[in-house]
Order: C-alpha cells, then structure tokens, then sequence
C-alpha cells in the first residue's frame, strides 16, 4: 500500500501565512488551506482533515472558538494552534476548550514547525491505531480460543504481546472522553503526587469528592443523552469554581473529585462553598429546557501534622459526602481525617 501523506488544514487570515505555510509543507503533507472558521468548517464538511493548524485572532470566529467546534464534531482530528501573540490566558483557554495538543507562537521556527506537526502526526496516528488495536485484540481473542489446545506455546506469545499493547494504550487513557478532564486513574496519580509534595514540603491538602444530587432523576426524565449534557456542562461550571492551582477530574459517574493543595479545614469550606453555590446559580439546559442542578460535597483535609495515606482521605471524603447526601443534600461537609466533621448547609 503507498504511504499516504497526513492532511493538514492550515487557518489563517492572512494569505501570505497561509501562502508561506503551504510552500514549507507541501512536500511532507497533503495541505488544504482556509482563510476564516466558516471556510474550515466547509472543508470539514467535503473531508476530514487529520491534523488543523489555526491562527488565534481572527475575525469573527477565533481559532478557539474553531478549534472547540472541532473537538465537538471531529475529535479524531489533532487541533494545533498558532498566534503571534504570547498571552498565557489564551493559551489555557485553547487547552481547556479545544484540548490543543501544542501551542506556536509567530514567527515561527522552521524545524519547530515540522517537528510539532511530526508529533501532530504520530499522535493522530496512535489514536487511529488504538481502534484497530482493539478490533485486532477482539479478534485474536477469538481465534486463540479456538486453537488454544494445539498452539499453546503460539497462544502465550500473543497473549504476551497483547498484554504490552493494553499496557500501551493504558499509558495513553487519563482522559475522561465525555468531559475532556482526567479520569479516576489520573486523579489517583496526582493525588500521590500531591502527598508526596505534601510529605517533602509539610502544608494543608484538601480532597473533595462532588456529586450530582438527584441525578438519576435527570437521566430518567432526559435520557443518556440529557445526563451527558449535564454531565459535560457541569465540568465547565466546575473549572470556573476551582483555583489554578487546584485540580479537577471525573472519577466516575457523576462524580467528580478536586484535589486543593495547601488548604486548611476553612479553606477546604470556602472552596467546597463556592463550587457549591457556583453550580446553584449555573444554568443547565437540554433541547431548551432548564435542568435544576445540585451538588453535595464531602471534603477530607489533612493539615501540616504527620504523613496521611491516600485511601484514608478518599474514605473521610467519602462519608463527608455520605453525611451531606443523608442531612439533605445540596451542601458542603468537611471532615479532619483525624477529628470529627463539621458541615454547613447550603
């Protein structure tokens, strides 16, 4: 089969960018060109680009704006993003709602540009692999059912290096797919780490766990799709609601965990508050109808005084949570993982 060359469609409202950009390319990549987001998304339409190459400014949709229509309707294409101006606000916000995999500024260096787009183009490449991986693990799954008596020794090979692609594509899964946040093996990792910290460099760490109140109500009235709505709107609220130097995940269902390093027993009240009434005041819809939303809130915080096992405070936040769910809902508990609980009601 010949090696077919990566698509990249080029974004820019500038021709002698998009001009410039096709000459360097064209020779390693099939590349399409579109001066403004309606020309992208008409591409789109007649193919699907494997990798998008936006500039930030431009008028009147900006590539952020592009590239989160992207990952909404094409999430299979690897977006990258380019602007000649160095704000870091920009920057978060293009990870945040795209999930830009690299950032350029202008002007650009030749080789930098080949090599983000390289890396572009080997991402976009795993990913597509990753199906075929799976539909080939089904397969040979299948087969070595079949044979198992009569190619033992063939069997342990392939299971062997079937382990090492699950191991592969385990590395490449800290992503929840519906919300975009790090899922529960993510969490799991940075909380270890932020103990770790902790116990290196002594300070308060809270751990909240947050859960949809009623949410099984949502999705009977509103179906999967309904509650997936909610669900992905509900990560949007909650990143606003947080401190940069907090970190947010979905760990399962609908609920989500926050890790908020340096954070004492009052602190953890006034962040699990805030998320709390941030979510209240929040605006949820699905096919033009409002959706009441609200969260309970368990926090477990360790203060300065001794080393603290991660299983310990996911359990003192699990019944924090418990507690909040049964004294009726919608509020905010907080638990010392070494004293009792105090709550306060929302």
């Amino acid at each position: 089969m010949p090696n077919l060359k990566c698509s990249v469609l080029v974004v820019d409202d500038e021709p002698y960018i998009l001009s410039a950009l096709t000459a360097i390319l064209k020779s390693t990549y099939d590349v399409v060109t579109a001066d403004n987001a309606e020309a992208a998304q008409k591409v789109f339409s007649e193919r699907v680009p494997d990798i998008i190459l936006s500039d930030l400014r431009m008028p009147p949709v900006n590539g952020i704006q592009l590239l989160e229509w992207v990952r909404q309707n094409h999430p299979q294409t690897v977006r990258l993003m380019m602007t000649g101006f160095g704000e870091l606000e920009d920057a978060v916000e293009a990870i945040n709602r795209g999930h830009v995999f690299r950032y350029m500024f202008k002007p650009w260096k030749e080789e930098q540009l080949h090599e983000m787009l390289k890396s572009a183009a080997h991402t976009f490449d795993l990913e597509r692999r990753h199906e075929e991986l799976l539909e080939q693990l089904r397969t040979v799954n299948e087969d070595l059912e079949q044979r198992v008596a009569e190619r033992t020794q063939e069997l342990q090979a392939a299971l062997l290096e079937l382990e090492q692609k699950n191991t592969m594509l385990e590395k490449l899964a800290l992503t929840d797919p519906l919300t975009g946040l790090p899922n529960r093996r993510a969490m799991d990792r940075l909380a270890e780490r932020e103990l770790r910290r902790r116990d290196r460099y002594p300070t308060g760490l809270a751990l909240g766990i947050i859960d949809v109140d009623h949410f099984k109500a949502i999705n009977d009235k509103f179906l999967l799709p309904g509650g997936d709505k909610v669900l992905i709107d509900l990560a949007r609220v909650l990143n606003t609601a947080q401190r940069n130097v907090d970190l947010l995940g979905r760990i399962g269902g609908e609920e989500f965990m926050v890790l908020a390093p340096e954070t004492d027993t009052d602190g953890a009240m006034v962040l699990g508050e805030r998320i709390r009434t941030t979510v209240e005041a929040a605006t949820f819809t699905y096919q033009d109808q409002e959706i009441p939303v609200r969260v309970s809130i368990g926090f477990a915080v360790a203060d300065q005084a001794g080393p603290t096992e991660y299983d310990t405070m996911k359990h003192a936040a699990a019944e924090a949570l418990s507690e909040a769910k049964r004294t009726g809902r919608n509020k905010v508990v907080v638990r010392h993982v070494s004293k009792s609980p105090f709550e306060q009601a929302g």
